[in-house]
């Protein structure tokens, strides 16, 4: 059985040295110290310009491992002879090759981005076959490390850009609390979906979650768009029946396709925080995370911004009780698989997953019950979630502070 295996495995493809060595006799002596390396396949040009050529070759067979480089060649001298080189080996290492005379060209190659360089003369097979080895892993740590500091530089970056777009909610009630969540599907840095909450001067509390249909970069900054837009109607005192309507306007005056909509939800609570006023325009609407959660009434949804442009949106009032939990949300939470082939989890299954959840009655626990809601609909789906999921959650009196 075990010589079966063996005779299966293909044998370990050989690394792939090109010596640039323009001295016939410097390149048989290095081709003979290689020689005795079963896994060493050499290639010997006699220029720089020969290097680059066999360099740019594509072809899997022609991959180069390990580029062994004379300083002094008739084409190029020096360190301008490694630039010409390092220009194209992309994949590949370099170690640089010395004389006893012009050692200190071999430290400044070092220093100039070869992985190292050996003296003629000074080396034997064993050695030479170690440095080489030794330069083609080096080479690769230095790309692993390149590649981590490119993803962390990347990620910070992606964090200023959300932190940058995403709202700060301007509430002054200190009874009132807000979580929010914010997670970007398809990798991207930040999706079409967006929410704010303002409390205005009267004391009114207004809620917005939205959604822009569709995924990139033009949703996102069309939803950034519509959020400041709706943010600016509130501050200025706009009319809450008339917040919609100016929002559609900013929508098709910005969009870049006739097709493009977005969904949105709108709620206005009263300053005494016992009544609202909820607007939807093709979006779900709110859950009420009472003793047990429940949806608010939805019978007076109308079509989403966008859709039908000049339409008038109704509204109804919405009672609440002396302390309450509204939860807010895009449809990429309640759109993705719910285990089964073929089955949403839909605001039934989202209802569900708040309600067994052990912080959805614990003091302080709404964050805790947003971030578990989240993961645990990605564990239903089988991996993250293909939309972008906002969820919004506005507390008024109850215990513990925002999460």
């Amino acid at each position: 059985m075990e010589e079966a295996l063996l005779v299966a495995q293909a044998p370990p493809r050989p690394v792939r040295v090109l010596l640039v060595e323009d001295d016939e006799g410097d390149a048989f002596f290095v081709s003979e110290l290689l020689a005795a390396e079963a896994t060493v396949a050499i290639e010997v040009v006699g220029t720089v310009a020969a290097a680059r050529a066999a360099l740019l070759d594509e072809s899997p067979s022609a991959r180069v491992d390990c580029v062994l480089l004379d300083l002094g060649l008739p084409d190029a001298q020096g360190l301008d002879a490694l630039r010409l080189v390092l220009e194209v080996a992309t994949d590949a290492a370099v170690l640089c090759l010395t004389g006893y005379a012009d050692e200190h060209r071999g430290i400044a190659a070092a220093a100039a981005g070869a992985q190292d360089y050996l003296v003629k003369g000074q080396v034997d097979g064993p050695l030479l076959w170690r440095a080489i080895r030794y330069a083609i892993e080096r080479r690769r740590a230095d790309e692993q490390t390149r590649a981590l500091y490119v993803t962390q530089v990347r990620a910070a970056e992606n964090a200023r850009l959300e932190r940058g777009l995403l709202p700060h909610p301007e509430v002054l009630d200190p009874a009132v609390s807000v979580v929010t969540r914010y997670r970007p599907g398809r990798d991207a840095v930040l999706g079409g979906d967006f929410y704010d909450v303002v409390e205005t001067g009267d004391g009114s509390l207004w809620v917005l979650i939205g959604d822009v249909a569709g995924h990139g970069p033009d949703e996102a900054a069309l939803g950034v768009c519509l959020r400041i837009a709706w943010r600016t109607l509130v501050l200025s005192g706009r009319d809450q029946d008339h917040v919609l309507p100016v929002l559609e306007d900013v929508l098709v005056r910005e969009r870049r396709s006739d097709e493009v909509f977005a969904t949105v939800c709108m709620l206005v609570v009263a300053p005494d925080r016992r009544s609202a006023r909820l607007f939807l325009a093709g979006h779900p609407a709110p859950l009420l995370l009472g003793d047990a959660p429940e949806q608010l009434p939805d019978e007076l949804v109308g079509p989403a911004v966008g859709v039908l442009p000049g339409v008038v949106w109704g509204s109804r009032p919405v009672p609440l009780p002396e302390r309450w939990r509204l939860l807010l949300f895009t449809d990429g939470i309640v759109e993705g698989h719910a285990g089964e082939p073929g089955e949403r989890l839909g605001v039934g299954g989202l209802l569900r997953l708040l309600r067994a959840h052990p912080a959805y009655s614990a003091p302080g626990g709404t964050g805790e019950l947003v971030d578990g809601a989240i993961e645990r609909a990605q564990v239903l789906h089988g991996g993250s979630l293909p939309d972008d999921v906002a969820v919004l959650v506005v507390a008024h009196g109850q215990d513990g502070p925002p999460a």
